[in-house]
């Protein structure tokens, strides 16, 4: 893969300035656009802009949302990857977690429901029979605040927000923090950190949906996707984890050599009929099993534009989900509408329903503890 990005290092627009020179001779910047927007409850969302070198990124305030992912194809020809839509209205009503933080808790939990230190806690029931994402009003629903930053290769913008004890049925005050980094080579960094006032459970991901044709482009069928994981977790009619990790070996689940996300979707196989498509979550062959070192997870290719996206990580799994729900009612920021397939997401993680399975890695968080996870998404075309 051949990276992308320059090296200089301009960050303007909120009254700081400050430049570095090296051998490629580019410049990273980050702008504010204040008042892009008002939520429905009156609250000002900022929009930023990060660029650095061919990759533009735009954040909003709102849910820590990635509204656009600009890059060049193999021609130098940039596009926008990130499906999203145009207006903050749209993402309040309509979002399927376009491009938004999710937590406190990301994927489902069974029957909203769990016990903890031996109490039971009950979540909102937001996708039946089950709580997703952190509930009714997770954290892509709020407005975080915001601190624009120049890092040592790139612009950064740090987001914090603090969850109050029983937000969504969830024990302790939670204060979290995500720190999204564009550096000079094409990675977009996402740093999560979380501290707690009480015992609680904790699982912050991005949801970005991608499609590295181009948003709008149609389905994504014909990107190539590797995983580096040898079992996932099956589910039931519900999308909850049974509590097993099967092997993918001879299913349409093994991603272990780059397959066309298309080529066995359809295949009959039981676990893609449950979900309309891929919507699992793979257990990553981690040599790390302390958490707390990056390693590849997946890499997607789409061979027409030779546009390349290696996702590398702290956390053991991750939730491959094919655009299957996506029906033709949502318009984008292209002005076409998604119709199901035209997105992928690739969401890093600890495992769904992790509170109700004592053999999967745990998410608890306890006072004096700090939560603490790294993703990153490395942006750039295959040679």
């Amino acid at each position: 893969m051949i990276r992308l990005g320059a090296v200089a290092l301009i960050v303007a627009g909120m009254g700081v300035a400050s430049s570095a020179t090296s051998q490629a001779g580019g410049k990273a910047t980050i702008t504010r656009e204040a008042g892009w927007g008002t939520t429905a409850g009156g609250e000002s969302v900022d929009r930023y802009v990060l660029t650095a070198g061919q990759i533009r990124v735009r954040i909003l305030t709102y849910g820590g949302i990635l509204q656009t992912i600009e890059m060049p194809d193999r021609h130098g020809k940039r596009a926008n990857v990130a499906l999203g839509f145009r207006n903050l209205a749209d993402y309040e009503t309509k979002s399927p977690y376009f491009g938004c933080i999710t937590g406190r808790y990301a994927n489902r939990i069974a029957l909203g429901r769990f016990t903890l230190d031996g109490v039971t806690y009950q979540l909102p029931i937001n996708n039946d029979p089950n709580s997703l994402h952190g509930g009714t009003v997770g954290f892509d629903k709020h407005v975080w605040a915001a601190t624009p930053m120049r890092t040592a290769d790139g612009v950064a913008l740090r987001l914090t927000f603090t969850s109050p004890d029983g937000d969504q049925g969830y024990p302790g005050e939670l204060r979290s923090t995500v720190t999204y980094t564009l550096t000079v080579n094409g990675d977009i960094r996402m740093d999560y950190t979380a501290t707690t006032s009480k015992p609680t459970v904790v699982n912050l991901t991005n949801h970005a949906y991608w499609n590295l044709a181009g948003e709008g482009a149609g389905t994504i069928d014909g990107h190539k996707l590797y995983m580096n994981a040898s079992r996932y977790t099956p589910v039931d009619a519900t999308l909850i984890p049974i509590g097993s990790l099967d092997r993918v070996a001879g299913t349409p689940m093994d991603f272990r050599t780059p397959t066309a996300i298309g080529a066995r979707n359809r295949a009959g196989f039981e676990q893609l009929v449950i979900g309309r498509g891929y919507d699992h979550n793979w257990v990553l062959d981690r040599r790390d099993s302390t958490f707390t070192k990056l390693e590849v997870a997946a890499r997607a290719t789409d061979p027409s534009s030779g546009r390349q996206l290696t996702v590398l990580t702290t956390e053991p799994g991750l939730q491959f989900y094919g655009g299957n729900f996506l029906d033709g009612t949502l318009v984008g920021t292209s002005g076409r509408m998604y119709r199901q397939g035209d997105g992928f997401a690739l969401e890093t993680q600890h495992f769904p329903d992790s509170p109700n399975h004592a053999n999967f890695p745990s998410t608890v968080l306890r006072p004096g503890q700090t939560y603490r996870t790294t993703t990153i998404y490395r942006l750039g075309v295959a040679r």
